[in-house]
């Protein structure tokens, strides 16, 4: 099972059977808007507070997930979640309810990766028969939080990216378990290996521009991967980043590239498919633990299985930023995680 240094590898991996997309009006409004299940048109949820609206995104993504795999809630052995906000609030309240044994979970805005790789290597591993992982983001908490009150109406720099109101939760499963009417699942995509991040800080202390802090921790996850699969771009379809946004994914080509591995073409960001940057006004791109966990549902997902998309990598990145550790002079170190993601 392990591959390379750091590498795990997955003969006949878990499958994916299910998941749940939930967004916000703006991201209703994007390209992906006939893949999303869920579409909110109002940002609060009619919660009474940003935070309860994003535990609300969580719910309803889970719920999703089970309603459309057909499932029973007590099927689910564990579930990996996580969201940004501090002691992940997002997520205690609003999977509480589903009383299925959590793993809370903080890698930034790369948490569907690490939520959907430790499930797999869960499943895999023989200690469970499914397992979910789910992320989520809003875009007014996450504001309040790393950076002003929406009321401050603070201008925004080209290099901001725009975090986006949402949540996504897939269902991790050995191949050939059955529904609660005793129908096969559907198995929309196989895990098929695992690279795990490591935290890399290149000094970047400019929390607007978030892309320049991650790309050199995509560019380490990618290369270790080729390096430890003994394989380069062309393995791939698609090798797929969370949100770099567009100063982001020019950093990570030109580092790619001079290392030997051009992936022009090959290279899609979340951050980029999930608005229409020219004409939503989110400037760089997407953002936040909901956008790759969104566009995994609604775009990546459903073009594995119908076979447009034969083998992709999926990597979502993280920007390590504390509001703690900005205030006291502290740069913001990246991480991303990356999962193969094949064709059944």
């Amino acid at each position: 099972m392990q591959a390379g240094k750091s590498s795990i590898k997955m003969e006949k991996g878990p499958v994916i059977t299910s998941f749940g997309t939930v967004a916000g009006p703006k991201e209703g409004d994007g390209p992906l808007r006939n893949g999303i299940d869920k579409i909110e048109t109002d940002s609060m949820l009619s919660k009474k507070n940003w935070e309860e609206a994003e535990s609300q995104l969580q719910k309803e993504a889970l719920g999703l997930a089970i309603q459309k795999g057909n499932l029973e809630i007590g099927s689910i052995r564990y579930l990996f979640a996580g969201d940004l906000l501090g002691q992940l609030i997002a997520t205690s309240f609003g999977i509480a309810d589903f009383n299925i044994p959590l793993f809370g979970l903080y890698g930034a805005c790369s948490t569907m990766g690490e939520s959907l790789m430790l499930a797999a290597m869960t499943v895999h591993a023989g200690y469970a028969d499914r397992a979910a992982a789910l992320a989520s983001s809003h875009f007014a908490s996450a504001e309040k939080q790393f950076r002003f009150p929406l009321g401050y109406g603070n201008q925004r720099p080209f290099s901001a990216t725009w975090t986006v109101t949402g949540s996504g939760a897939v269902i991790v499963a050995k191949e050939g378990l059955f529904d609660k009417d005793g129908e096969a699942s559907v198995s929309y995509a196989r895990v098929a290996g695992v690279t795990p991040g490591r935290v890399v800080d290149i000094g970047c202390k400019d929390s607007m521009n978030m892309g320049a802090a991650m790309a050199p921790a995509a560019f380490d996850t990618i290369v270790r991967h080729f390096q430890d699969f003994d394989c380069g771009p062309e393995e791939y379809d698609k090798i797929i980043t969370g949100d770099l946004g567009i100063i982001g994914q020019r950093i990570l080509l030109d580092m790619l590239k001079q290392k030997g591995y051009p992936a022009e073409g090959k290279h899609m960001d979340c951050g980029l498919e999930i608005y229409a940057r020219q004409t939503q006004d989110v400037h760089s791109g997407g953002s936040g633990c909901g956008c790759a966990a969104v566009t995994l549902g609604a775009y990546i997902l459903p073009k594995l299985f119908a076979g447009n998309l034969r083998k992709v990598l999926f990597v979502p990145t993280g920007a390590l930023l504390s509001t703690v550790s900005f205030n006291e002079g502290q740069s913001v170190p990246g991480i991303a995680h990356a999962v193969v993601l094949e064709h059944c």
